[in-house]
């Protein structure tokens, strides 16, 4: 047996920490010795009552003109939810049974608090976790961060539920677009399903692995597509030592795109290979580049690449061509989390537990991204398109324009964002750091891992979120 591994029926050390596994019926559960306990509630593991409205959040009106109350009174009745850029307010109204059922409730924006029950899947049970994700398998010496779950406000989101996700999927497939976060996202949910059922899997070609539910008639299939649109390298080195690429900023990847007629739901998502220096191309030509250090190429930068590549991603499925008839999700930029240097120069994610809200906020690119553009208000309510909007950036501000036209064009395509930045901000403490696998690559060093998420982890609660979304849809 593997170092580190959790296996039915034995006591494995990790570190300092014992953790035990019993099984009962379908559900598994995990009871904490005394010295992980002791972790846990240091860590904030006493859930204090929760508030509306914190001390930095509050705002008291003083009556000074019938006019100021009435339009204040207008808004917190009403079903808008404001947000300002790394300042998000909501403003107060009172639970309501809608609310308190998860309906019309904004389950992005909340706090962790601790699960006793987590987690719903081991290195053991699901055999699917790559090697980058299993810190349990490198030994993670802590591993308190499994025993969280997001807590929206005003309302509760369900843990995920395998035999009702099966049941709603049946004769249906899903796809997941995108980079190693992508793979990262579809590994979590192959996991929890497999206390329901265990998929038989294939690969079709090198950038598509499909995993097919033979009972349900359902498909998951994963698409390596890191930029989203037609990609090429042309120098394995480039200026960063990270390779130099050529990106065809109007053009989605055929890789998943010319599979778009067979989907019925379509997860998209991408951001960290544009970190990466690129060429950048519209229409068969040149219009600049990302870090090039070339004196005739004007730098457009990576946020140019970015929103240009959503873009081109989200037109192939809005419907326009007839070919795409399902549902769409845009999931957000996910947040890189190094400490005390950056990826290649000794940084390093070492949190024992969850950030409190307020403490950390968005930094560097990802900042910048998504304060790039005007507050979007989400006015749509439930009985026609749940449309989850919490904060202003160009990535929703592409989302908001590939609805329109969608709706303007007539299409039955549904659209759907999947804001998760808020919430994983806040789980540095939930990244592999050191304690993962790693086949060597050319022109490649091995830096402890800030940017994707250990499995069990806080990368579940993307696919609580998903469910969630289905089913109000």
């Amino acid at each position: 047996m593997a170092a580190g591994r959790v296996q039915v029926g034995f006591q494995v050390p990790i570190g300092v920490l014992m953790i035990s596994k019993v099984t009962v019926g379908k559900e598994l559960k995990f009871k904490l010795t005394s010295k992980q306990q002791q972790a846990t509630d240091g860590a904030g593991g006493r859930v204090k009552e929760r508030k509306h409205c914190s001390t930095n959040r509050c705002i008291v009106v003083v009556p000074a003109a019938v006019s100021l109350v009435l339009f204040l009174t207008a808004l917190a009745a009403s079903n808008v939810y404001i947000t300002f850029p790394n300042q998000p307010f909501t403003f107060p109204r009172p639970f309501s049974s809608r609310a308190r059922r998860g309906e019309g409730c904004d389950i992005f924006s909340g706090d962790w608090v601790p699960d006793p029950d987590a987690p719903y899947y081991t290195n053991d049970t699901c055999s699917v976790i790559h090697e980058h994700y299993d810190c349990i398998k490198y030994g993670k010496p802590d591993l308190g961060f499994v025993k969280w779950r997001w807590q929206p406000d005003g309302c509760d989101l369900p843990r995920f539920d395998p035999w009702r996700f099966l049941d709603m999927m049946r004769g249906k497939s899903i796809a997941f677009v995108g980079d190693s976060l992508a793979r990262n996202h579809k590994d979590s949910l192959i996991c929890l399903l497999t206390r329901a059922a265990e998929p038989k899997p294939s690969w079709p070609s090198s950038k598509q692995t499909v995993y097919y539910y033979g009972e349900y008639n359902f498909t998951v299939i994963n698409f390596w597509a890191p930029y989203l649109v037609r990609h090429e390298q042309i120098d394995e080195d480039g200026p960063a030592h990270t390779g130099l690429w050529n990106l065809y900023l109007d053009e989605p990847d055929s890789v998943w795109a010319a599979h778009v007629a067979e989907l019925d739901y379509a997860v998209v998502s991408a951001s960290s290979w544009f970190y990466r220096p690129s060429m950048l191309y519209e229409a068969g030509k040149i219009v600049g580049c990302h870090y090039c250090l070339l004196a005739n190429v004007t730098d457009l930068t990576l946020r140019y690449a970015l929103r240009m590549a959503t873009r081109a991603a989200l037109r192939a499925l809005s419907g326009a061509d007839d070919r795409f008839r399902g549902t769409a999700m845009l999931r957000t930029v996910d947040p890189s989390q190094y400490e005390g240097g950056e990826w290649n120069k000794d940084g390093n994610c070492v949190r024992m537990r969850p950030n409190r809200r307020g403490e950390k906020r968005l930094e560097g690119f990802e900042f910048d991204f998504r304060k790039l553009q005007v507050l979007i208000l989400c006015f749509f309510g439930f009985a026609r398109l749940p449309v989850y909007i919490t904060t202003a950036s160009a990535q929703m501000e592409e989302f908001a324009a590939a609805e329109k036209a969608a709706v303007d064009a007539g299409s039955k395509v549904r659209m759907m964002l999947m804001d998760t930045t808020a919430a994983m901000i806040l789980r540095a403490d939930a990244h592999p750091s050191k304690y993962r696998g790693w086949t060597p690559e050319k022109h490649f060093t091995l830096h402890n891992d800030c940017v994707h998420w250990c499995l069990p982890g806080a990368i579940d609660t993307w696919n609580d979120m998903l469910l969630h979304m289905l089913m109000s849809a």
